[in-house]
């Protein structure tokens, strides 16, 4: 196990040439940050998450009622065996054939069959309350994380000079406002990235995954490292972007709860040219201009830095994908008058066709398609949110 904490805490790839983790121990004089700071970063993870539970509960719960968001969720399907034993064990999603033997089976329509497939799928989704609570905790959480944020780094030079960032580099000090800056930050993204596994189910799973995961190790590599100057403005860049755009998105989306679809549209519109400005502008000529080049100019790459460079060109290519779909959204948006879906990041896996409609009345018919529908499937308006 020696061996092991050795070899990964190889001076060589952490820091520059000629710098050692005897440099940067501690003294009466200075203070640095030191990797088992950051073992503090799990409890407060699990304290965020409790503290989450109880704003939910007795804070966004209250304000959703009286905005008179309908704690129901969909209409669950009527309990049948055989369809049930066909949805758990075979497929969601039965083909033709497959319907056709369950409609002879069970002497129903195909289109009652398709329907009970429908709201079974559905029926798992969580209501627009807890979809309004959840959105309103990240909406608290980034406003706060972004106004503690500016206030501190509006005191450093290195929000002013970016390569302030790489002077006297690794030899910077750490001060306590940038100690608990880095620490409930690192908490956040812990809690974000467990309680993915309980949240709403989104369609970008993989990717919010991919940039939890992303961040974390950004936010550990630059304090481990000593890059905290420069991880307090990549925090503080996406904690606008969350404030403004991420925090728009979720106003935006509590609006369509509270069927508000002019605000929704608006905050949406908010939400797209700070997302695509910020990511796609700020970020690359403002934080990777100095990562790559001023910090290669002033003190040379090693290992980690490396590393630590792919990682935000990770994210950059994250942001990327995203903006394509926000424009997507937006182009869909202009061409039906309104904001209907949102596919970055709040769609469940479910299928875009699965809207609730509503159960079928007879069971026992001889196959006719009936007036209305079209196969079982109802349209939902677009103003509905479909999250």
């Amino acid at each position: 196990m020696a061996g092991i904490l050795a070899w990964f805490w190889n001076e060589r790839f952490w820091l520059p040439h000629n710098v050692t983790w005897a440099d940067l121990k501690n003294t009466d004089e200075s203070t640095f940050p030191q990797a088992e700071d950051l073992y503090l970063a799990c409890p407060l993870a699990f304290c965020v998450f409790m503290i989450r539970l109880v704003f939910e509960r007795f804070i966004a719960r209250p304000c959703a009622l009286a905005l008179k968001i309908q704690a129901t969720g969909p209409q669950k399907a009527q309990p049948n065996a055989i369809l049930e034993k066909v949805f758990t064990a075979i497929t969601k999603h039965p083909d033709e054939k497959r319907l056709e033997g369950l409609s002879k089976q069970l002497d129903w329509d195909v289109r009652t069959i398709q329907r009970w497939f429908r709201q079974r799928r559905n029926q798992e989704k969580p209501s627009t309350l807890t979809r309004f609570c959840e959105s309103m905790w990240r909406f608290t959480f980034y406003l706060y994380i972004f106004t503690y944020g500016v206030r501190y780094l509006k005191k450093t030079p290195w929000l002013w000079n970016t390569r302030e960032c790489w002077y006297n580099y690794p030899y910077q000090a750490l001060t306590v406002d940038l100690h608990y800056y880095y620490i409930l930050e690192l908490s956040f993204y812990l809690s974000l990235l467990f309680s993915q596994f309980t949240d709403i189910r989104r369609k970008d799973f993989l990717l919010m995954f991919m940039h939890h995961v992303a961040t974390i190790s950004l936010i550990t590599f630059s304090y481990v490292n000593n890059m905290a100057r420069v991880g307090t403005l990549v925090m503080c860049l996406h904690d606008a972007a969350d404030v403004l755009l991420e925090d728009n998105n979720q106003a935006a989306k509590m609006a369509n709860y509270a069927k508000c679809q002019r605000l929704c549209n608006v905050l949406f519109i908010m939400f797209a040219l700070v997302f695509i400005s910020s990511r796609l502008g700020i970020y690359p000529v403002w934080i990777l201009n100095s990562t790559l080049f001023e910090s290669w100019e002033i003190v040379g790459p090693y290992p980690s830095w490396w590393v630590f460079n792919a990682l935000l060109v990770l994210l950059q290519a994250l942001h990327t994908f995203w903006s394509y779909l926000i424009v997507k959204i937006a182009c869909r948006a202009i061409s039906r008058g309104k904001v209907s879906k949102d596919d970055r990041s709040d769609i469940e896996s479910s299928s875009d066709e699965e809207e609730l409609s509503p159960p079928a009345q007879k069971h026992h018919t001889n196959g006719t398609n009936g007036a209305h529908g079209s196969n079982g499937y109802l349209s939902a308006s677009p103003c509905h949110d479909e999250h």
